[in-house]
């Protein structure tokens, strides 16, 4: 179905810039002006959807907790929901979040829930937050509901950030230090090969080694550098798959200091979804296993799916966290101390905001630890180059002496 791009005035007389799917202009005219709007321009949008990396077709976990926050403003105050809709599209900068708004809304005025309308766009709203919409739809209670996921996804986006900035630097510095590497095998290199043969001096190993790698490396370029760029992608694609995610997740949880902090981060996710979704009013079972799919990690995800699959045999929480033996004691007793006293969600919100802060502290932990083997290796790595290029020099000099 084509999508038309369409400038119309509201009943307000402020001009409206919609993309609205339609069989053709004429079906989409049509629909705005029973909804009250007058069309002034109308054209096919053409090109395709935008590619992922530039930023086209996406959008972001912030947009989201940002959406959600105006929406709850905005219902908490009494403004109808179509209303709202109508609204957030027109002020929604990123345009692909404002058609997907719009389609929201359509799907709300053809009679659908708030709730099924979110689930027919998985990629933006995931399954926690469907399930807490339609909790919301249910109790009654739709802007505090969307106030808490707006709280939710600041402090998961908060979290996924601090992660993020521990790992970014160690890769950006290995990334500079090859191609530093490269330009030295590539450029460098080859000036000293005439010097070194007009010497007449037996050369190191270690220089004969260097000098036949930089041969190669100018021979096969073409091959060698793609290959380079191709392997991170490749390894990429095979951790994306279910074996591989597999053997990615079971295995960074036992990386001596990235592990511990994995496993903290993993903890501080499970607790904080778990009690958002408890606190909202959602069965418990319904809410382990929306949990366990966006965990974010496969290990996690089957202790939670072996979690609810004794809870639903009549085992208490805290039993089978505690045979799973990824998460730590602390949070086993704190969850079997919340189903004792009936205050469960609180005291996962507890242990939650606990664990924000052990991240914090494993982050700069990760960072200290990383930073000075990656200087060292680097100055392994150069020195050890620089060494080779000038050990043929001093043979040379000493034979001379």
């Amino acid at each position: 179905m084509p999508t038309f791009v369409v400038k119309s005035r509201n009943w307000e007389g402020k001009v409206v810039t919609n993309e609205l799917e339609g069989e053709s202009k004429d079906v989409v005219i049509a629909k705005l002006r029973e909804k009250g709007f007058f069309v002034t321009a109308i054209s096919e949008k053409r090109g395709g959807k935008g590619l992922p990396f530039l930023g086209g077709g996406r959008v972001s976990s912030k947009e989201v907790a940002i959406f959600a926050q105006m929406f709850s403003v905005m219902i908490g105050s009494g403004v109808p929901l179509v209303r709202c809709l109508s609204i957030l599209q027109v002020q929604l900068e990123n345009p692909a979040f404002a058609k997907v708004v719009g389609q929201i809304r359509t799907s709300v005025e053809e009679g659908s829930t708030f709730s099924a309308a979110l689930g027919k766009h998985p990629r933006v709203f995931d399954n926690l937050f469907v399930n807490l919409v339609k909790a919301g739809e249910a109790g009654g209670i739709l802007d505090k509901i969307l106030q808490r996921l707006a709280g939710y996804l600041e402090k998961s986006e908060e979290l996924k950030g601090k992660v993020k900035g521990a790992l970014t630097y160690p890769v950006v510095v290995l990334a500079i230090a090859a191609m530093v590497v490269l330009a030295l095998v590539m450029f460098v290199l080859p000036q000293f090969k005439s010097i070194f043969n007009s010497m007449n001096v037996e050369l190191p190993a270690v220089t004969k080694a260097l000098l036949a790698f930089s041969d190669i490396m100018q021979e096969w370029w073409w091959i060698i550098i793609p290959c380079l760029f191709l392997i991170p992608v490749s390894i990429t694609q095979f951790f994306r798959s279910p074996q591989g995610q597999r053997v990615f997740d079971s295995n960074i949880l036992r990386i001596p200091v990235l592990g511990l902090m994995m496993r903290k981060v993993a903890v501080a996710r499970f607790t904080r979804t778990l009690g958002t979704m408890i606190a909202s009013g959602v069965p418990i079972l319904q809410a382990l296993e929306v949990t366990a799919s966006t965990a974010g990690n496969v290990i996690i995800k089957e202790a939670v799916d072996k979690t609810r699959i004794s809870i639903r045999e009549g085992e208490s929480i805290a039993e089978p966290l505690k045979q799973s033996g990824v998460f730590p004691p602390m949070v086993v007793q704190m969850i079997s101390v919340g189903e004792e006293t009936g205050e469960l969600d609180k005291m996962l919100m507890k242990i939650a905001e606990f664990y924000d802060t052990e991240v914090d502290a494993a982050v700069k932990g990760l960072t200290s630890v990383i930073e000075p083997i990656v200087i060292v290796f680097m100055g392994l790595v150069i020195g050890g180059i620089v060494l080779a290029v000038f050990m043929p020099m001093l043979k040379l000099i000493n034979n001379v002496s």
